[in-house]
């Protein structure tokens, strides 16, 4: 009893220094993983409801050697007290300080098995968190957390360690879930992308609470509860867990990844616990995120730090739809990185064409934009999208054009894009405009350089009467004698022709990268492309038709390098349709002869 009113007097002392965040505040003090032993009770904190931490009896089961990967040990607890035995470990409770004798010992981060009848958790020793802080100032790397295997666990675990548990609790080990709470996201939304951020390591949970932004005049302690924002503004992606360690400057929290990227920016708030849902198979706190205190700055295998007062760099997006009863306007900001900034753009731009009352199956969109980089030209962003027979819906096609376009931008071994907004502007037309190439022909089998041809084209509209177009179209008079192609398509058949197959296979430096992007074709208009046999090679974005054969014969022994890529073909004459408001598809050959 008396040590537990001298822990509960010494942990005030020490939470109030941190509350106030004095530059010249003393270090808390820690105990070694060497002096803990079976046995021993401390204290943890965490916030149930609202913004003040409360305590929770804590008692030492043992030390699970290497359970969090090489020299990764876990200390093994049992938590206690009416709030924690009623609730169990809830997600959301990761970081929450553990203090034995008054000397911080870590911080809670691992669950055991589920279903469990006592709140039983696993804490990551504080000298492996503190190692972050140094980290900070070093390259960023990637480690990879390790699993524990029952092979592994037996050589782990033997008489000679000090936890006297039995082995298989350690296969049962994982990290208390920090899932990312999407709030203003349909059902449909997240089902449609939760495999591709279930890929990148998130767990997606539809939103309980909101990102408010308010002020909370409630300082920051240890045990308080913290943010990490994706997506913020008129949607919102947000991971709440609990902060461990605080100085002047940065704090830890978590006590595990929450993506394991290294380095990050990712904006830092505070939290509000609105409630604590006890559940035997998902326990979770309900939040509301608050103001902004900073940014996250490090995501690694033992936590996260923040650093208190840093501006994140996110990237603001406004997006319009027109076509409805009223316009109607999104802004909302999205995270700056490369693994997870195109699915958050998809993501955000399906959710908000499929939640509005215009959404429908037969809906078709007009999309026009931009991606503005900061010392290159703006990416343009223009296409239409509707439903094809038995695919995917026109908003889900918007979405994964979007999304392609910042993955290509990122995917670039040798610059850093600093994309500084995007603009997307949608025109809804409530009607499937798609069309088939039906047929293409020409009534002409020969022709000599300097003709003009003309290919009739005809259309099947989606339930709708054929439309036919004639193309006319100049022949060279550079053009080579013998057999001549003619390539009749939609634009992504053109692209994908013309620029190898995937069309950016290759990796290419981000000038090239946005220049070939600005050349893509749209696809709303049907292409005449005149080839002849003579090969050309394209080095990055720039085009070398019809070369000789000596000099072919030197470019084809480089075709290793990334930057080019030889075609069978060259192009000798391109043409299009005007804009047809139908979104193209098909491709049809015919070949010619030039005498």
């Amino acid at each position: 009893m008396r040590r537990s009113v001298l822990n509960s007097v010494v942990l005030s002392f020490l939470l109030l220094s941190y509350a106030i965040g004095a530059p010249d505040s003393k270090p808390v003090e820690t105990i070694p993983l060497d002096q803990i032993h079976a046995g021993m009770r401390g204290v943890a904190y965490t916030v149930f409801q609202g913004t003040t931490p409360e305590a929770m009896d804590v008692e030492v089961l043992g030390v699970l050697k290497n359970a969090n990967g090489p020299k990764g040990d876990v200390i093994l607890v049992r938590l206690g007290g009416t709030k924690a035995e009623y609730t169990g470990v809830v997600a959301g409770m990761s970081g929450s300080p553990v203090y034995l004798d008054g000397k911080l010992a870590g911080a809670l981060a691992f669950r055991i098995g589920e279903f469990s009848k006592e709140p039983i958790a696993g804490v990551t020793p504080i000298g492996e968190m503190l190692e972050i802080n140094a980290m900070d100032r070093s390259p960023a790397f990637s480690a990879l957390p390790a699993k524990v295997s029952p092979e592994t666990a037996s050589k782990t675990s033997g008489p000679g360690t000090s936890t006297g548990l039995q082995h298989d609790y350690a296969n049962y080990l994982k990290p208390i879930e920090t899932p990312l709470v999407f709030n203003g996201f349909s059902e449909e939304a997240m089902q449609l992308f939760a495999s591709q951020f279930a890929a990148a390591g998130i767990v997606p949970v539809m939103g309980v609470g909101s990102a408010s932004g308010a002020k909370q005049p409630e300082p920051l302690e240890p045990g308080s509860a913290v943010s990490a924002i994706l997506v913020r503004g008129d949607m919102d992606i947000a991971a709440t867990c609990t902060v461990t360690y605080m100085d002047a400057q940065h704090l830890l929290a978590c006590g595990h990844p929450l993506l394991q990227f290294g380095q990050i920016d990712l904006p830092m708030t505070k939290a509000q616990v609105v409630a604590t849902l006890a559940s035997p198979l998902n326990a979770f706190k309900i939040i509301n995120t608050t103001e902004s205190v900073g940014a996250f700055v490090q995501d690694r295998h033992t936590g996260i730090m923040g650093e208190f007062g840093k501006k994140p760099d996110m990237i603001p997006v406004t997006l319009n739809i027109q076509g409805g009863p009223t316009p109607k306007q999104f802004h909302y900001e999205v995270l700056n990185n490369a693994h997870l900034s195109p699915l958050a753009m998809m993501a955000t731009v399906f959710n908000a064409l499929h939640g509005v009352n215009e959404y429908g199956e037969d809906t078709t969109y007009r999309m026009n934009g931009r991606i503005s980089v900061v010392g290159y030209p703006d990416v343009t962003v223009r296409n239409m999208f509707a439903a094809a027979d038995g695919g995917q819906p026109a908003a889900v096609l918007a979405a994964l054009s979007v999304g392609d376009r910042f993955g290509r931008i990122y995917d670039n071994p040798y610059n850093i894009p600093d994309v500084r907004g995007v603009q997307l502007d949608f025109q809804i037309v409530r009607d499937r405009r798609w069309a088939r190439l039906e047929s293409a022909h020409t009534d002409l089998t020969e022709a000599r350089p300097g003709d003009e041809i003309i290919i009739e084209t005809a259309l099947r509209p989606y339930r709708g009467e054929a439309v036919v177009r004639q193309i006319p179209i100049h022949i060279p008079t550079s053009t080579s004698k013998g057999p001549l192609h003619i390539l009749v398509s939609d634009g992504d058949t053109l692209d994908r022709i013309r620029h190898g197959a995937p069309l950016f296979g290759r990796k290419l430096d981000l000038a090239s990268t946005i220049a070939l992007l600005n050349k893509q074709h749209t696809n709303d208009r049907v292409y005449v492309s005149l080839l002849e046999a003579d090969p050309e090679v394209m080095v990055a974005d720039k085009v070398m038709p019809a070369l000789p054969l000596s000099i072919m014969n030197v470019m084809d022994g480089m075709r290793g390098t990334q930057e080019m890529q030889v075609l069978g073909e060259s192009s000798v004459n391109e043409t299009a349709t005007a804009p047809l408001d139908y979104v193209v598809s098909g491709a049809q050959v015919l070949t010619i002869t030039i005498k």
